[in-house]
């Protein structure tokens, strides 16, 4: 059964996994964060099976997330980078590692990935900030809203949303 494309959806969410697809490619992204560039590297590190790999690098360029170099000729051979639209997903990355770390039941001594600053050697922490007064912004704090591009079911989607958390919260 092929998998239900969400490409037709209006919603930035449903986009961007389209764009990323599954588990695979998001192990796939965050090794070529790390540095990993040729197959027979992301495949061991990864353990995708060989032809699973292929078909996601395939689909990751296609998404323009990455482009295909080649290092050798005979055989042709390649190694596998990140475009500019491939290195702007970096906070989806970090986000994910920040909140595993966090809530995948691991001890901060046991923590696997750790992201910091080249510069300084400090941690880096993502966080959702208010633009204009740079005040960190909690879950509870976010109003979503309909943007300009919305079709009636984001629209529908926003507003059901919104009444079903002012029931629960009376």
């Amino acid at each position: 059964m092929k998998p239900k494309s969400f490409a037709h959806m209006v919603c930035p969410v449903a986009r961007a996994l389209e764009a990323v697809g599954d588990r695979w490619s998001l192990l796939i992204l965050r090794d070529l964060f790390l540095g990993l560039a040729r197959h027979d590297d992301l495949s061991r590190s990864t353990g995708i099976p060989p032809t699973t790999l292929s078909s996601r690098l395939r689909q990751l360029e296609g998404q323009g997330l990455l482009a295909r170099r080649p290092y050798q000729t005979n055989p042709s051979r390649y190694e596998y980078v990140l475009t500019p639209v491939g290195e702007a997903a970096w906070p989806i990355l970090l986000g994910l590692a920040q909140w595993g770390n966090a809530h995948g039941g691991l001890a901060p001594a046991e923590v696997p990935i750790e992201f910091v600053d080249r510069r300084t050697a400090h941690p880096i922490h993502l966080e959702a900030v208010d633009s204009l007064t740079g005040d960190r912004v909690s879950a509870a704090d976010i109003e979503v809203r309909a943007g300009p591009g919305a079709d009636e079911l984001a629209r529908w989607r926003i507003a059901h949303g919104e009444e079903t958390r002012r029931v629960r919260d009376r």
